[in-house]
């Protein structure tokens, strides 16, 4: 019970103005979420793609974090050059309730074999609070917050580099940079750098049989981690893997494809930080579909003078 108000303390602290940042999201699937993180890799893989996915965190901790994120993004270099798409994300933590909104787009230099993206990602974020207190006598005590929230913008960018038939890829991004503040709740966006890269040894253990391993690291240049997975792919219908993130959790996950362009996954993060003893590990879910359009038709004239 006291290791549970402690946690819960914790929460209430992060709630109460007295944080002047917040950390990013952490995703063990960040594989399928680079575009939120880096703008540069919008549109970068062919089609039109949409992911959702969810996280609970620390389960069975009250107040702990449960996010969700949607990512829906295009290749549009058949029309325009570039690729552009939406990021939303939701996130729940004590009493906070973040919703953040971004519109990316990625300009695309050739390289011949390889392929760079430059992109930026403009949105809003949305912080509100919204405490419920149990004062211990009737009267509400004026000096806990009450139910607030406030908007302010935000802007990220980043640069994205692969090669074309997707082994590799390497990234360097920053979120928040415009590191606006909302003034009512104490609140100031903390910009983050990451770097994330992958490589896939194709037919490592025979035909399509894949070994893929891909790395990110985030600081705010006041905390570091970093997460590596590593995942086995049979034939690109099932993947299974382990992910390591520093001081924080080790985590288990498969996946499959039960249809063509369509992919499910989930992830259990077993705690190995100080929730440890009380938290049941976290939870997460990841849907991906991607819809390609068909190759443009080849038009031919029959006017006998072209026969």
């Amino acid at each position: 019970m006291k290791k549970r108000l402690l946690a819960l303390s914790a929460f209430v602290v992060l709630t109460t103005g007295v944080s002047f940042g917040q950390q990013d999201k952490l995703l063990t699937h960040f594989i399928y979420d680079k575009m939120s993180l880096n703008p540069g890799s919008t549109g970068m893989d062919d089609g039109i793609c949409g992911t959702m996915i969810y996280r609970n965190q620390w389960d069975k901790v009250n107040g702990a974090p449960n996010s969700a994120v949607f990512n829906a993004e295009a290749n549009l270099n058949r029309f325009i050059p570039g690729g552009a798409g939406i990021s939303i994300y939701h996130d729940a933590i004590g009493f906070n309730r973040q919703n953040s909104a971004l519109l990316n787009y990625s300009y695309p230099i050739d390289l011949n074999e390889h392929v760079l993206g430059i992109g930026v990602g403009i949105g809003i974020l949305n912080l509100g609070v919204d405490p419920t207190w149990i004062p211990p006598v009737t009267m509400v005590d004026p000096s806990l917050p009450g139910k607030t929230s406030g908007t302010t913008f935000d802007v990220n960018a980043g640069l994205f580099f692969k090669k074309k038939n997707n082994n590799y890829y390497f990234g360097l991004s920053s979120t928040h940079l415009s590191g606006s503040q909302i003034k009512s709740l104490f609140y100031t966006n903390s910009r983050h750098y990451i770097a994330m890269g992958g490589y896939r040894f194709l037919d490592l253990f025979g035909t399509s049989k894949d070994l893929d391993i891909q790395v990110m690291s985030r600081t705010d240049l006041v905390k570091f981690s970093a997460d590596v997975n590593i995942r086995y792919v049979h034939q690109g219908k099932f993947y299974g893997g382990l992910t390591y993130r520093t001081s924080d959790a080790v985590a288990v996950m498969a996946g499959f494809t039960p249809v063509k362009n369509f992919t499910v996954g989930y992830s259990y993060d077993l705690t190995i930080n100080q929730l440890s003893s009380i938290s049941r590990g976290t939870h997460e879910v990841v849907v991906k579909y991607c819809y390609f359009l068909p190759p443009p038709p080849v038009h031919k004239s029959k006017h006998p003078r072209w026969l």
